[in-house]
């Protein structure tokens, strides 16, 4: 099986090249072709004080915000150590490079055979952390071969990837026996890989690292300067669309039009998940009549925003300081067949939020949120248009909504704590070194629920 995917993969080898280069030309972003072919490493990477390096690989935004917890976590348990942080996308990327913990970021190499050895070679991890699902079957056989323990964290098997994965057992089942151990977030996330293939000793339960999301402490000072920052005027509601997708932001702009022609002040914050899309978006904004500005351009010369302006944020990483600021907020990539994003995020802020009825990526998530009261769940897009100036006329509700959200954040951490247990038992704690206990920083100010 290893063979046939080496044949195939060296038969793609012109696609990826040309894929990856359309795409930075298109997105005006480096494809970075020199690291992802494992060159370009830099050789103190391997060591420090003798003490080869954590290698944490997520994929792209979501996945690299949920792990921060974690990346916290680990730079406190094992300071001798370096901590890389890989990405797959330019904009995963972006945001690593503001983890503080994070020693160096990288891209995550293409599967190659010797592309990986190149670069596990290069850099000598002692062990490889991967968020999620990321299963690639070149790069997890050779950590095997050379000794690198490697763990799947916050791991889930999605409905739709779940009967892949069984159809294609005779493939995955050898991929999954080079994993030293699976941390899945749900009992049935367990159930699902153990029938993959992965080996019942190897699996355990240790929760969704998303519930660990540390609070973000903003001050009235803190708020103040932020509204500066984006030119957001003070006494004006404030409605967050944040990580929408092509189809969404039409829907989106139509109720913040029903919004003012209800009476209502409000000014709009739209975040396209792909900012490369501004364009575009800017575009469809123009054609409502809407003034707006964007994020790019916005400096101490611009006017504050108005009652009935748009921000268009053509930026990254800037999204939950504005999820802060809001009233407010719309979840995109659930108006159409995304799977969803992550609604914890204005949740831990303690602000209400609207989403739309494709939450396969964070289902156990929104079941939750629902059953909380701290989300609503849109039928279709006619029900944004309809619950959006309801729901920011009624003050009293959306408090209740906000504390609601934070509440559960809190009543289901402790993901961290399991990760880090489960890690600690293939890379032991040095001995007198600042392993973490149920009482110190594990959720960096998110206190674990007691078992």
């Amino acid at each position: 099986m290893f063979m046939i995917y080496n044949i195939l993969l060296l038969l793609a080898l012109p696609v990826v090249l040309f894929l990856h280069s359309l795409r930075a030309v298109r997105r005006r972003r480096p494809a970075a072709l020199t690291q992802r072919f494992g060159f370009g490493i830099e050789p103190e990477l391997s060591q420090r004080a003798g003490q080869g390096p954590i290698w944490v690989h997520a994929v792209s935004v979501g996945e690299t915000m949920a792990v921060k917890p974690l990346l916290a976590a680990l730079k406190q348990a094992y300071p001798e150590r370096l901590l890389i942080l890989s990405n797959m996308t330019e904009t995963g990327r972006s945001v690593a490079h503001t983890i503080s913990a994070v020693d160096h970021c990288l891209y995550f190499p293409f599967d190659y055979p010797m592309v990986v050895h190149r670069m596990l070679t290069r850099i000598r991890p002692s062990l490889v952390v991967i968020m999620e699902s990321e299963l690639w079957p070149n790069f997890l056989h050779t950590t095997r071969k050379m000794g690198i323990p490697t763990l799947i964290c916050n791991g889930r098997i999605s409905d739709r990837s779940f009967s892949r994965y069984l159809r294609l057992r005779c493939f995955f089942q050898p991929i999954l026996e080079q994993v030293s151990t699976f941390c899945m977030q749900t009992a049935e996330d367990a159930r699902r890989i153990e029938l993959i293939g992965a080996a019942p000793g190897r699996v355990r339960v240790c929760r969704n690292l998303k519930f660990d999301m540390p609070p973000v402490a903003t001050d009235e000072n803190d708020q103040i300067a932020d509204r500066a920052t984006f030119r957001l005027p003070a006494g004006i509601p404030v409605v967050t669309a944040g990580s929408t997708h092509p189809g969404e932001e039409v829907t989106v702009l139509a109720a913040f039009q029903a919004l003012l022609a209800s009476g209502q002040e409000g000014v709009l914050v739209l975040v396209p998940r792909h900012p490369e899309r501004a364009v575009e978006v800017a575009t469809l904004i123009s054609q409502t009549g809407l003034a707006f500005q964007r994020r790019s351009r916005l400096d101490a010369a611009v006017c504050p925003l108005e009652n009935g302006d748009v921000l268009l944020v053509d930026t990254v990483g800037e999204l939950v300081r504005l999820y802060a600021l809001s009233d407010l907020v719309f979840v995109g990539g659930s108006l159409v067949p995304a799977g969803g994003h992550n609604i914890l995020e204005p949740a831990v802020m303690g602000v209400p939020m609207l989403f739309g009825p494709h939450m396969a990526n964070f289902r156990e998530i929104a079941a939750k949120m629902i059953a909380a009261g701290g989300g609503i769940q849109l039928v279709d897009d006619a029900d944004l248009v309809r619950k959006l100036p309801e729901l920011l006329r009624d003050k009293t509700l959306r408090e209740e909504m906000g504390q609601r959200g934070r509440q559960l954040l809190l009543d289901n951490n402790g993901a961290t704590e399991l990760h880090l247990t489960a890690i600690s038992e293939l890379l032991p704690f040095k001995k007198g070194g600042a392993c973490m206990t149920r009482d110190k920083a594990v959720h960096s100010g998110i206190k674990s629920e007691k078992n």
